[in-house]
């Protein structure tokens, strides 16, 4: 599959994002206390570069890591080295806006067969005497 104009033009621009160094969470020995290493990015997407139909279907996806103002917030911790992640949530950022760059297929209006429609039916028949045969005896 070719990747469509749309999806060229939706990488992040490095002044659209903002970085926090935070302490990472967790065992870390004697620097947990004193070295930042873990980061936050922040994500505006109504301030982005990005297309406006991409920014639309990122502001509509349920995700946690979008707040309600539109910010996406990543956090990388996983590495001792503060680059290493900042590449990764850059990373992560990078295959979010990726997944909204591609537009939904549309879905094509299927009818059942007429088959198909005489099997349900026909289970559903089948259920009901099963039903009716738990029904109490009467006189």
């Amino acid at each position: 599959m070719r990747p469509s104009a749309a999806a060229a033009d939706c990488t992040v621009a490095p002044g659209d994002v903002t970085w926090t160094a935070i302490r990472a969470q967790g065992a870390g020995g004697q620097n947990v206390n004193k070295v930042s290493n873990a980061v936050h990015l922040r994500f505006d997407i109504r301030a982005s570069r990005l297309p406006a139909d991409v920014q639309g279907r990122l502001l509509a996806l349920r995700d946690q890591r979008i707040t309600a103002d539109g910010v996406i917030v990543i956090k990388a911790q996983s590495s001792r080295s503060l680059e290493a992640n900042r590449a990764e949530a850059l990373a992560r950022l990078q295959a979010l806006v990726d997944g909204a760059a591609r537009p939904p297929r549309e879905r094509k209006a299927t009818r059942p067969t007429r088959a198909s429609r005489q099997r349900r039916l026909q289970a559903k028949s089948q259920r009901g005497e099963i039903k009716q045969g738990r029904a109490r005896v009467r006189d």
